[in-house]
């Protein structure tokens, strides 16, 4: 055999011999990976914490009227009314789910399958509008249906995308002729 052909046979891939410093690397990674997780959670947990002055939330009244809109989708969160990034963990509202929401002349019944579900009686409505995005979730211009009402003392953004986003004008012009109403009624008294 050539010289040349010798060396090429005798070339190989090193062999590990260090598994003690691998198996180290992959301990240690794993560890920080639990750390950050932890450091978050505790982070979610401190905000509940911060906003525990958030009264409970409303529950659906016994009998809520007839139903004027009704549609299936997806709850995004709550945030504080125009700050988009500071969500509201308290009772659950920073948990997103599946939801059902139906209006009715009584309010805004958020039905939540595995989070706890709420009720905006129609006094505490403000505002609806279309917007691109709410703490933790950002769509198309127009795309995510946003209700701004009033809990306690604070005024709330809540974020809902319908499975048939068409629909999304037909509630803000509803809500808003609602509120429109009840602000007039409410001036009037």
């Amino acid at each position: 055999m050539t010289p040349v052909l010798l060396l090429a046979a005798e070339k190989e891939s090193a062999q590990v011999t260090d598994w003690a410093a691998r198996i180290g690397w992959v301990v240690g990674l794993a560890l920080f990976v639990a750390l950050v997780y932890w450091l978050m959670r505790e982070g979610w947990k401190w905000r509940g914490t911060l906003q525990g002055d958030l009264p409970e939330l409303p529950v659906t009244p016994d009998d809520p009227g007839p139903a004027m809109l009704s549609t299936s989708g997806r709850y995004h969160g709550s945030t504080t009314a125009g700050q988009w990034l500071d969500r509201i963990v308290a009772h659950g509202l920073g948990t997103r789910s599946r939801a059902e929401l139906t209006l009715t002349d009584a309010g805004l019944d958020v039905v939540r399958p595995g989070a706890q579900d709420f009720f905006v009686p129609a006094a505490a409505l403000r505002e609806a509008r279309l917007d691109k995005g709410i703490a933790g979730k950002v769509l198309t211009e127009g795309g995510l249906l946003v209700v701004t009402w009033e809990h306690g003392d604070r005024l709330i953004d809540s974020g809902f995308r319908s499975d048939h986003a068409a629909e999304h004008h037909e509630w803000v012009q509803k809500l808003n002729s609602m509120i429109e109403t009840n602000t007039r009624e409410g001036a009037e008294r």
